[in-house]
């Protein structure tokens, strides 16, 4: 089995990605979450770029690491400076890491233009700095940066700038696609060509500002190159980075390379998660591979030919990554829909219950309630007409005060929640951002003293839209609250002319169905 070396580059490309900044604890994090995926090579950052990436690789040097090996990411040395004497350079050395990449120009346009220095100058800059890190027994990559734009426009001149860095000791020759316009047919015949001028091992990194990152690597590969670089999610500057969540998988399952570790794959939807949860961005829910709606199923056609076998509409098995199917609910949806949604119930026998479930929610629907977007929802009321429904605490009563002063101070908001469990009432009050906030608040105070598990899930997304706006301010509102915790996430909906009542309603089904879980793994214990 052929072997593809895969290089982590988001905690610094894709840290450079607009509205991304990873503390040192984040990047410490994920540089364990991707050791324990098998990646192979973890660029940590440019140690003298600023202080944090400093630190990062003084404490990187204490994990301890299972698999990957860290590289320090740094340039050619400086026109005007002796390799020895170039600060960069020092703090390459100085990261102590095993690896040190190195971005030097191989488009002449780029060395007269804005390094301003001559394209023989530029051969030297390469070269020096090759050779003196491989003196001090470093593993060397070589990026070429601009090497697809450079070939085009001078290939006598790109290819000669990797022949020196060949010659000069370089492990891997990374050619880059960094402006991201190159197209797979240019990236197969350009790396063909390549191929014949290079005997050692080739790298690839796309940009991805013409959406071709992923297939652009994809081609690379099938013309022998051997390490690929990208970044979890496709984070990175402009467009984004060549997303490892989908090159990896088709990597492995399609093209039968090893990449990670045995079975690590199945992890793969879990850290693109974490990194998403880490960077404080929201899940893209399309992504293919790893989105939540990546296996997700709406149409009646589709949803029973599913239930016949699986691979007449899913081209891999969701849980060959980490991810699993979802069967969608809405007006749309037939009987076969509903029976795939109620399989786990065992429901399939009682065709009044089911055609019971249906009406319930086609009428709800109608109402302006959404379930393909709120599966526990949708649980929680298949539960209710099965009689498999247990309620956690009875609502007495709550109440939202807005208090505004002055113009210009902010608002302040207190909700107060009454509510009884197992008889027993408890009274919370708490103050908010806003009435849902204090809402959410006080609802978790009152409950925590009698289901202390609630501290671990919250709520990660909060979408409000006007069901029928032709009636101005007495419209009514769908609100769709989604929630996580260590294990999961869910969403949940409510809908009201009151923005408060639907939001409660969300948020009541969402702690229902965290407790109802909980519950679930209590019985099976």
């Amino acid at each position: 089995m052929n072997k593809i070396y895969i290089y982590d580059t988001t905690l610094r490309d894709g840290s450079q990605g607009e509205g991304i900044s990873f503390s040192l604890q984040d990047k410490i994090a994920i540089t364990l979450k991707l050791d324990d995926l098998g990646v192979d090579y973890i660029e940590g950052g440019y140690p003298i770029a600023n202080p944090k990436d400093e630190s990062y690789f003084k404490e990187v040097k204490s994990l301890k690491l299972r698999h990957a090996k860290i590289a320090s990411f740094g340039s050619t040395r400086k026109a005007d400076k002796g390799v020895t004497e170039d600060k960069n350079i020092k703090a390459l050395l100085e990261a102590e890491t095993p690896v040190v990449t190195i971005v030097g120009k191989s488009w002449d346009f780029h060395v007269t233009n804005v390094l301003k220095v001559s394209l023989d100058e530029n051969l030297r800059m390469v070269a020096d700095t090759i050779s003196y890190l491989k003196s001090r027994e470093r593993e060397v990559f070589f990026d070429a940066e601009h090497f697809f734009d450079g070939y085009k426009k001078n290939q006598e001149y790109a290819i000669k700038v990797i022949k020196e860095a060949q010659l000069s000791g370089a492990d891997v020759i990374v050619l880059c696609d960094t402006n991201g316009g190159t197209l797979p047919a240019e990236i197969t015949e350009i790396v063909g060509v390549v191929r014949k001028h290079i005997q050692g091992m080739l790298g690839i990194h796309v940009h991805n500002d013409g959406d071709l990152a992923v297939a652009n690597t994809l081609a690379a590969v099938e013309q022998g190159v051997r390490q690929v670089q990208g970044t979890i999610n496709g984070l990175g500057e402009r467009c984004g980075n060549a997303d490892l969540c989908s090159i990896v998988p088709n990597l492995v399952l399609k093209k039968g390379y090893h990449c990670l570790n045995d079975n690590k794959l199945k992890k793969l939807t879990e850290i693109s998660r974490f990194v998403y949860e880490t960077a404080n961005l929201l899940f893209r829910s399309n992504q293919p591979f790893v989105g939540t709606s990546a296996f997700a199923h709406k149409g009646g056609l589709h949803v029973n030919a599913i239930q016949k076998d699986k691979d007449t509409y899913e081209h891999i098995s969701p849980e060959s990554v980490g991810n699993e199917r979802k069967i969608l609910i809405s007006e749309l949806s037939g009987s076969s829909t509903i029976l795939a949604k109620v399989e786990k119930f065992k429901l399939t026998h009682d065709t009044a219950l089911l055609k019971s479930i249906l009406e319930e929610v086609q009428n709800l629907e109608n109402e302006g309630y959404q379930f393909e977007t709120a599966e526990a929802s949708f649980e929680l009321l298949v539960r209710k007409k099965a009689g498999r429904y247990k309620t956690f605490f009875d609502l007495e009563g709550f109440r939202v005060i807005v208090e505004k002063g002055k113009s210009g101070e902010f608002p302040i908001t207190e909700a107060t929640v009454k509510i009884k469990v197992d008889g027993i009432q408890e009274l919370s009050a708490s103050e908010g951002a806003g009435p849902v906030n204090a809402l959410d608040s006080a609802l978790r105070k009152a409950l925590e003293r009698f289901y202390p598990t609630i501290k671990s899930m919250k709520l990660v997304d909060y979408k409000v839209r006007v069901i029928n706006p032709r009636k101005g301010t007495a419209a009514k509102v769908r609100v769709i609250i989604e929630s996580q915790d260590d294990e999961n996430i869910w969403s949940t909906v409510g809908v009201s002319e009151n923005l408060i009542e639907a939001s409660w309603q969300a948020l009541v089904d969402s702690i229902e169905y965290k407790l109802l879980k909980e519950q679930e793994i209590i019985d099976k214990a």
